[in-house]
């Protein structure tokens, strides 16, 4: 099995400010920053005990496909990748909302729908709707970015009443979300996919709104494969989908939901490479490019090495 890249603890000089997400290593000096995605995986807000080979490399590849396919609808954080599990960038202010978009109702919005929800984050829910149906038009339930334990269901007049964000500048948010996911939304079309939800984080920076972190990656997004589609609602049948919902459901099934005094399941050889088999066929469908897998043999060296020319040189 190739190698996978738990973590990075790099020095730089000049030195850097740190911190580790669920997924990335996040180096920050003045207003750049450097984000390392790591192999890395979580689900239900815990980050997993093994990592994924090539996981990083397919987020950060993915990202930045889709990044620089949306800039003339959203300015965004990333200048430069000099290594495949690299990206560099503005260092923005993270604004503490999650822009959830939903085009069908599937995953949380289908466990609270199937509860008896009517509501959710303030959006009423139409009646009548099977698992995987889609909603008459995408809806927008946004989450409080947590920083630790889980993110929090959120209403718009919430954000705005909490003072989380003005509402001009939630407005904005709103307008770049549901553009975005259009763009996603075509360009999911044209690869036999229906991008069936998704979330944006972005940040400020002199007073312009930024898209940052990642967009329309298997961590971020749902996909569906768009033949067959029909039939199997019309069946009651699961359908085909692209997306890391397989390794929640496998928990599921191992007893984890990540609740209080739950136990993390051990992931064999088996399962973790079947998840990388996932995201290779992700990231080539959404894309449309081959993956081609950067060496793993020292992930590490190999990322200091591909820094050496740049202002952000490791030191040992």
């Amino acid at each position: 099995m190739p190698q996978a890249l738990r973590q990075t603890d790099f020095t730089f000089d000049p030195p850097a400010e740190f911190y580790r997400g669920k997924v990335r290593d996040v180096y920050r000096r003045g207003d750049e920053l450097l984000m390392v995605a790591s192999d890395r995986i979580s689900a239900f807000d815990h980050v997993l005990p093994r990592a994924i080979p090539h996981k990083g490399q397919i987020l950060n590849q993915t990202a930045k496909h889709f990044l620089d396919a949306t800039r003339d609808i959203c300015p965004n954080w990333l200048e430069r990748s000099p290594d495949p599990n690299v990206a560099i960038g503005k260092a923005c202010e993270p604004i503490k909302v999650e822009m959830v978009i939903r085009g069908y109702v599937v995953g949380h919005a289908w466990r609270e729908y199937a509860a008896g929800a009517q509501v959710l984050c303030g959006v009423p829910l139409p009646a009548g709707l099977k698992e995987a149906d889609a909603f008459p038009e995408p809806i927008i339930t946004p989450a409080t970015k947590a920083e630790e334990g889980h993110d929090e269901d959120i209403s718009r007049e919430d954000i705005i009443a909490r003072g989380i964000v003005e509402e001009r500048i939630y407005e904005k948010l709103e307008n770049y979300t549901r553009r975005l996911f259009s763009r996603g939304t075509a360009m999911a079309a044209e690869r036999g996919l229906i991008l069936v939800d998704t979330k944006y984080e972005f940040g400020l920076l002199d007073g312009e709104i930024y898209l940052i972190d990642e967009i329309h990656t298997p961590d971020s997004s749902r996909y569906f494969y768009a033949e067959g589609y029909t039939e199997r609602q019309a069946k009651g049948e699961r359908q085909k989908q692209l997306s890391k919902e397989f390794v929640r459901e496998w928990l599921m099934e191992n007893g984890f939901q990540g609740k209080e005094g739950q136990q993390m399941p051990e992931m064999p050889d088996s399962f973790v490479e079947l998840v990388s088999q996932r995201y290779v066929e992700l990231y080539e469908k959404v894309t449309g490019k081959t993956f081609v897998p950067a060496d793993t043999e020292n992930i590490e060296a190999r990322i200091k090495g591909n820094l050496s020319g740049t202002d952000w040189r490791v030191v040992e």
